[in-house]
């Protein structure tokens, strides 16, 4: 299966700016980008990452994951540049269906993208925390994207509206996007890639604190 992996090199993971510095930014987003691309290829998927802007993604993530993934630019922003792909590839792919995986999620696995590519449906959804939309295999093409606002819920009214059927896949790793200084627990409790080993060795760990939910915290914080 054709699968896009869209991915802003430009200024990458913005909400994390008070944890880390952009160069940081940049080295953690680049390590998420390797694994996703990891577990895709393992799951049998053929990867392109939908890039806002030119990149080496051999310096960025390595030969030996790079090797065999295109590099697809499009400056635009992310509905529209994936609508375009959509428009090119449902149409033009050899068994009808195109996925969407987005780059930040750091934890999913080989089995959890598989789950997501065999699916049944015209429209497969496996939805993010808070009414985002994390990854799409389409094979509808009628079909189209608004990434604006809650994704989920739109997603869901556009499926009806071109007569699509919609399966959505109940996956904690598929949901679980790392867009916040919170979401840097699921990496250190579940990753196994390399975006926990940057997290380790910059110095992150787990909170100890008595709250309910495990928080994250920095070695070089105290």
């Amino acid at each position: 299966m054709d699968v896009f992996v869209p991915f802003a090199a430009h200024r990458p993971k913005t909400r994390l700016s008070g944890t880390f510095t952009i160069e940081e930014r940049r080295a953690f987003a680049d390590a998420m980008l390797g694994d996703v691309l990891t577990a895709v290829q393992s799951a049998g998927g053929s990867p392109t990452v939908l890039a806002d802007r030119p990149i080496d993604l051999t310096t960025r993530v390595g030969a030996e994951v790079a090797t065999d993934v295109a590099v697809r630019v499009d400056d635009r922003d992310l509905s529209p540049a994936v609508n375009a792909v959509l428009a090119d590839a449902v149409s033009n792919t050899t068994d009808d269906a195109v996925a969407v995986v987005m780059s930040d999620l750091a934890i999913a696995t080989p089995d959890s993208l598989r789950r997501l590519f065999v699916a049944d449906g015209d429209v497969v959804i496996a939805p993010g925390r808070g009414g985002g939309t994390n990854a799409l295999v389409v094979r509808d093409p009628a079909f189209r994207v608004d990434y604006h606002g809650v994704s989920l819920r739109d997603h869901r009214r556009i499926a009806a509206d071109v007569g699509a059927t919609v399966t959505e896949l109940d996956s904690h790793r598929l949901a679980s996007d790392v867009d916040e200084r919170g979401d840097l627990t699921e990496v250190l409790l579940h990753g196994t890639g390399a975006a926990r080993r940057w997290l380790v060795d910059a110095g992150f760990e787990p909170s100890s604190a008595a709250e309910a939910r495990a928080g994250v915290r920095r070695r070089t914080d105290d």
